[in-house]
């Protein structure tokens, strides 16, 4: 990785504490083409931070909640986006760990630093401003920061809402981080790379000599497959239906694939022959009920553990009988791999300056903001893990 000091031109800081008016891609209903148009965006308040963001991606839980897959989470107009990097513009009352000119990372699994889970080395959820689906507004006044042009509400997304030149955050949910970092490749530790990752190094705890396999080769199962590499895992199998990701996998280390299609037996039992019984650790990162049973059965009996990735359509149960669990294996979930954004993500872009991360074999296409649209769609044909858009 490139990790010479990078410069990034910024707006002077005249705009602070004035309302900006600039470009964002509005999703005005399910599954509708997103609207590149002008909108407005108020200055911070209390506790938060108004950031001009230089580079966003898409991930699968814009893409999930831009199809309004959730009729629960639906909520319209809408500024989505939760991966991205930018340059402080300007801060509210109280905010004391950043100041304007800061490059920074959103990240939608907030910290608050006070609540009881924050205080807690057991958890990184936070229950203030912890990721919520349905929430749509800011903390401090239950009203968006964002509006149209006549002054209608444009609602938030996932604490984040990175789909804009400028978006509001509530200070929990971004961080500092060295400013000689590329921002356009510290974009991906707002999500995909971070929770891929995290789940290998903080959740799984992956131990050198062990053997892992992946359920679904996106962004966020490369990312694993990463992190397992770097713990010194010896066996890394990928499994995915799409054999266009094989190629891009032996890059972050799998040294192993199946494609299900391929087999006449399930997938659980070929993973059972090739490791002597199954894998120490499995990921499933696809959000389907019958793969997450065959990750949960290809881990080792006495001690499998299975960390659950994908997000999952409600009101699904585990395809669980709980005696299943008496042979040994475990299962658990991970939200955003564990970390806690406040404290560690800036260790984290420290790590992958100092190369021992590869971001470079995530970003697979860049293009303009305005060809938002394009990305989706690069997105739902499986061409891309992550296309970067600039602003």
């Amino acid at each position: 990785m490139d990790v010479g000091y990078h410069s990034y031109e910024t707006e002077p800081t005249h705009t602070a504490g004035k309302v900006i008016t600039c470009k964002a891609a509005v999703a005005w209903g399910p599954g509708q083409p997103l609207v590149i148009e002008d909108v407005q965006v108020a200055p911070p308040q209390k506790m938060e931070v108004r950031v001009k963001i230089l580079f966003t991606s898409i991930c699968h839980t814009d893409l999930s909640s831009w199809k309004g897959e959730n009729e629960a989470q639906r909520a319209y107009p809408r500024i989505l986006g939760h991966e991205a990097a930018g340059i402080v513009e300007s801060v509210g009352e109280g905010v004391e760990d950043m100041k304007i000119g800061d490059h920074v990372i959103p990240f939608f699994q907030g910290e608050c630093g006070t609540c009881i889970c924050c205080r807690s080395q057991k958890t990184n959820l936070c229950q203030k401003f912890g990721v919520n689906p349905l929430k749509s507004v800011m903390v401090n006044d239950g009203k968006t920061r964002f509006s149209t042009m006549d002054g209608n509400p444009i609602f938030h997304f996932l604490n984040t809402s990175t789909f804009s030149q400028y978006t509001v955050l509530d200070s929990a949910c971004v961080v500092k981080i060295d400013t000689k970092a590329p921002l356009e490749k510290m974009s991906l530790l707002s999500c995909g790379v971070s929770t891929g990752v995290g789940a290998a190094w903080n959740v799984a705890n992956v131990q050198p000599g062990s053997s892992v396999a992946i359920f679904g080769l996106g962004a966020v199962g490369l990312a694993v497959a990463e992190g397992a590499r770097v713990r010194g895992a010896s066996k890394i199998i990928g499994v995915d239906i799409n054999p266009s990701k094989f190629f891009k996998g032996k890059a972050v280390g799998i040294t192993e694939f199946i494609n299900p299609k391929d087999l006449d037996v399930p997938v659980h039992e070929k993973i059972g022959a090739i490791t002597e019984g199954g894998v120490d650790y499995s990921f499933e990162c696809v959000g389907n009920l019958e793969v997450l049973r065959e990750a949960f059965l290809s881990t080792h009996t006495g001690w499998g553990l299975t960390v659950l990735l994908g997000i999952h359509p409600s009101p699904m149960l585990l395809p669980l009988h709980p005696m299943e669990l008496f042979n040994g294996r475990q299962i658990v979930g991970s939200i955003f791999g564990g970390f806690k954004g406040k404290t560690q993500l800036p260790k984290l872009a420290e790590q992958c300056m100092c190369g021992t991360l590869n971001l470079d074999e995530f970003i697979t296409h860049e293009l303009p903001f305005h060809n938002i649209n394009e990305a989706f769609q690069l997105l739902i044909e499986g061409k891309s893990l992550r296309c970067l858009l600039h602003l």
